[in-house]
């Protein structure tokens, strides 16, 4: 099992790395009370190896001494990557103002400023006591998810999860799309009687559509387009794509572009999956 603890300062981006751990299939719990460690992992060692736990102030007391002794009673076969996230006091003032957000020691009815100092001593045990320690003052979320990643993976390669689905129009959008395009303008295999009863997954109205230059045409720039920005919103923090293509009735056009294209991206470093809405294909 690998076990990821993640601790820091609040405001200098936990919940940004345990964004990025969840986004890499670990199981992550917020802010779990340390003696608890052991019961989680047995809990979850038949379901999911990859377990990520977030550690703060609001644990409990002499955090540093009790995470020790947690760590100690761990399995041998228990694999542990620990982070501490840390920014400047006057970066943490500044985000705190900005999102308005209440520091969790507010409630003992002190200062922001004085707040966030005393988290500092607070936590300074475990900060001394992590494998990776990450300064963000001047890093962006975006740079923080790359960072996390190349420690953990030792590269910032996402496995982007690219899903295209075909549609039809006349039984409404999928809303799930992040892009949509319409291809009703091309030739339609439907006005071929002896077309008409097959799908863009048989070979005959497949062999139609082959032979269109439009068709050829469109799916070439949807290709290009994508192999184009794909590692733009890529770097945009984004984990899944799903692409949606529509026609008239969702048998024909649409089916054959989508299939088409997860055929061509399913050769690339990406996850690639097709679905036919219309058909109740996955």
């Amino acid at each position: 099992m690998k076990l990821v603890i993640v601790s820091g300062r609040s405001g200098s981006g936990k919940s940004v790395a345990l964004r990025v751990l969840e986004d890499l299939g670990y199981y992550c719990v917020d802010n779990l009370p340390l003696p608890l460690i052991g019961s989680l992992l047995e809990q979850l060692k038949d379901s999911n190896e990859l377990v990520a736990i977030s550690v703060d102030v609001r644990n409990i007391e002499e955090q540093g001494k009790v995470l020790k002794e947690q760590i100690a009673l761990l399995s041998d076969d228990t694999s542990i990557t620990s982070f501490f996230l840390n920014a400047n006091d006057k970066v943490l003032l500044k985000r705190f103002s900005e999102t308005r957000r209440l520091h969790p020691l507010s409630k003992n009815q002190i200062s922001l400023q004085e707040a966030i100092k005393l988290e500092g001593r607070l936590l300074e045990p475990i900060a001394k006591m992590v494998d990776h320690y990450i300064d963000t003052s001047q890093t962006n979320i975006y740079d923080l998810s790359d960072h996390v990643r190349q420690i953990l993976l030792g590269s910032v390669d996402k496995e982007l999860v690219v899903h295209f689905e075909s549609f039809g129009f006349k039984h409404g959008m999928p809303a799930e799309a992040d892009f949509m395009f319409d291809v009703r303008f091309l030739p339609n295999p439907h006005w071929e009687l002896e077309l008409r009863p097959y799908t863009g997954l048989d070979a005959p109205v497949q062999e139609f559509l082959e032979r269109q230059p439009l068709v050829n045409k469109f799916i070439w720039q949807i290709e290009n387009l994508f192999d184009t920005w794909m590692p733009h919103l890529e770097r945009n923090n984004r984990s899944y794509l799903t692409i949606a293509i529509g026609c008239t009735g969702g048998q024909h056009r649409s089916v054959y572009i989508a299939d088409q294209l997860a055929k061509r991206f399913n050769n690339s470093k990406h996850k690639v999956s097709a679905r036919h809405r219309e058909l109740g294909i996955e």
